[in-house]
């Protein structure tokens, strides 16, 4: 049985166009400028700092245009992973989420206890020391609540949610290659889910979801130190697969993929046309 339907595999398909179409209009109308001479470029003022003279000299100005599309898309695409998770999912579970900001009544206290073990983790992690597991973590944010100092506080998720066997799903669907910064702030956040809800895995479970791993299919192939050093890898990363199987089934990657594919090669000519043409 297909992970992904017809009718959603349309949807996702009509949306993909769209926001390929999109990106299309919106940097087809750089105005990129040849460079004439190198006197004439050398005049050019640029307020943003945009000036590459030695680019300008070698590359066209087409494929310059182009270069920015794909920074472009590459910045976007995470809108288009947590749009299509959404669509799958809506399939698959009770509820689904996307963007979700929780107003939830919590303890100042618990909710410090995040930032706390963040900063323990971070300080453990840089003296190469045995860092706690997750479920240790999550245990002391939660034993720190208490309930006379009660705040609404609002958080949100990528990615919300609620399985049909009750399970709460929390993700925070971010770059397969985070800096330090990124890492610790997704952890402190993963802890906060778990702070707001008062529970643990599994009824409550947090994840930093890689939509896919740039080094490979196994999990074992993965060596974005960034990642490796300052999360509880093993036990809040899906890297992949193990995302997307969450969120439809076991062929949901692949099957999501190969639609990605049909609307790339459908618009490969529209793109090429577009961008370095001008058409």
């Amino acid at each position: 049985m297909a992970a992904i339907t017809p009718t959603t595999r349309a949807k996702i398909k009509g949306y993909l166009e769209g926001f390929i179409r999109g990106l299309i209009e919106e940097y087809k109308g750089h105005k990129i400028l040849p460079m004439h001479s190198s006197s004439e470029y050398l005049s050019r003022n640029s307020p943003k700092g945009g000036l590459k003279p030695f680019h300008a000299a070698l590359v066209p100005p087409e494929i310059i245009r182009i270069n920015q599309f794909e920074r472009g898309l590459s910045t976007r695409l995470g809108n288009s992973y947590e749009e299509c998770a959404r669509l799958i999912a809506l399939d698959h579970h009770q509820n689904v989420q996307r963007s979700m900001d929780f107003t939830v009544e919590v303890s100042l206290a618990a909710f410090a206890e995040a930032e706390v073990q963040k900063e323990k983790y971070e300080s453990v992690a840089k003296k190469k020391g045995e860092k706690p597991l997750f479920a240790q973590m999550v245990d002391e944010v939660i034993n720190a609540r208490q309930s006379d100092d009660l705040s609404i506080k609002s958080i949100r998720a990528d990615l919300y949610i609620l399985a049909k066997d009750g399970t709460e799903f929390f993700f925070e669907i971010k770059s397969p290659k985070p800096n330090k910064g990124q890492c610790l702030e997704v952890l402190q956040r993963l802890l906060r889910f778990h702070a707001s809800r008062g529970t643990k895995r599994p009824q409550t479970q947090a994840h930093y979801a890689m939509p896919y791993n740039p080094y490979g299919m196994d999990k074992d192939s993965y060596h974005w130190s960034c990642a490796s050093t300052y999360l509880p890898f093993d036990e809040v990363v899906l890297l992949g697969n193990e995302f997307w199987k969450i969120i439809g089934g076991e062929t949901t990657y692949e099957e999501l993929l190969d639609i990605y594919l049909v609307v790339g090669r459908e618009n490969s000519k529209f793109m090429l046309d577009s961008l370095a043409f001008n058409f």
